[in-house]
């Protein structure tokens, strides 16, 4: 949905560029380290997910009424603050339920969808089947990687751009489900047009996505579809008979969920990749580990270990902590392990801002 900004030559003056990530091997000893050391907590645990996504939903939803309904000024600010907090840890439960085997936490999706991905107007359907296209091996980083922009190589108004662009998420959402879900029952290039380009959580404007693959597939995205498209048509009826303010402090909180997202996003790598095929190693290299508890909060549900993730990618976010611990403390600070933990956001922003104010070519 968005104009994808100028990127700069991939080449820069010595000493300023960005380590060539496509060149890097894979270290076969983190990768097998990695593998043994998790064995034993690679299973999800129902009593961790179900009451954490249940919690979060729940003081959510009634502090979202708080900031609607009470009339003190600063304590709905208050009131709306904690429902952002609330609310954007349920939604990241979506980046869990693309890794969860189909068969792990029977009716996790189910619920999340109803509870959380179809009232948010992003069901777990802009996220599966194109996350773990990000995944792969033979797609991270390239043009073909649904969730990559070399950001690290572009100009410098691309970051700024990049955040803002966030802003407009729940506009975008109520268009793509209000308005283009109805409008495509009747017209097929409509209905193609929003699924190419409406229907991911993807920042390569250059994805388009691919129809379901399977019947079990289609079926499973069409309630979805139907589902959002019923409440996001109800949500746009709400100003004629409960006027302006819910709907008005809903779009506010939710763009705060956006905008915190755009920024969890942007330092969840180093986007430093020129668009060559990558090794797991150079992949783990390109993405973040930021351990420090404060990350917990603007990175909840594991993505604090975002690095680690890539290495593991079905490991339970509840693990990916001890996964941490224990790898860190096989291989030693002097370990390729250790190339991809960072100190927090900041720095991480300003590494790379720095990085597109290089002169490149």
């Amino acid at each position: 949905m968005t104009a994808q900004p100028t990127i700069q030559p991939a080449t820069a003056n010595a000493g300023d560029a960005p380590v060539a990530k496509s060149q890097i091997t894979d270290d076969k000893e983190m990768l097998r380290a990695a593998a043994e050391l998790t064995r034993d907590i690679s299973e999800a645990r129902p009593a961790i997910y179900w009451p954490d996504m249940l919690i979060s939903t729940t003081v959510g939803y009634a502090t979202l009424a708080g900031a609607i309904l009470i009339e003190d000024i600063w304590l709905a600010v208050v009131s709306g603050v904690v429902s952002f907090i609330a609310l954007y840890r349920a939604l990241l439960f979506i980046h869990e339920i693309t890794h969860l085997h189909r068969n792990a936490l029977p009716g996790f999706r189910t619920a999340w969808n109803l509870l959380v991905g179809i009232p948010m107007l992003t069901p777990s359907l802009m996220y599966e089947q194109v996350h773990t296209l990000h995944h792969s091996r033979m797609r991270y980083g390239t043009p073909e990687d649904p969730e990559y922009l070399p950001l690290a190589l572009m100009k410098p108004w691309s970051l700024p751009v990049f955040l803002l662009i966030a802003l407009l998420a729940p506009v975008a959402l109520l268009i793509r489900w209000g308005i283009l879900a109805p409008i495509g029952l009747l017209i097929p290039a409509v209905r193609k047009f929003a699924w190419e380009r409406a229907s991911s959580l993807s920042i390569n404007p250059d994805f388009r996505r691919r129809p379901p693959e399977t019947e079990e597939q289609r079926r499973w995205f069409a309630w979805q579809q139907i589902g959002a498209s019923i409440w996001a048509m109800f949500l746009l009826t709400t100003p004629f008979w409960l006027g302006w303010k819910p709907l008005l402090v809903a779009m506010a909180v939710t763009s705060m969920v956006a905008i915190f997202n755009q920024l969890r996003t942007l330092v969840a790598h180093l986007w430093e990749n020129d668009g060559e095929r990558m090794t797991v190693t150079a992949q783990y290299l390109d993405s973040v580990n930021v351990p420090s508890v404060i990350a917990g909060f603007w990175a909840p549900v594991g993505l604090r270990y975002h690095a680690t993730h890539h290495l593991l990618p079905s490991l339970p976010y509840h693990s990916l902590h001890e996964a941490h611990r224990r790898i860190s403390a096989q291989l030693g600070k002097q370990s390729t392990y250790q190339g991809a933990i960072h100190k927090g956001m900041i720095p991480l922003v300003g590494k790379i801002a720095r990085s597109t104010m290089v002169k490149r070519g």
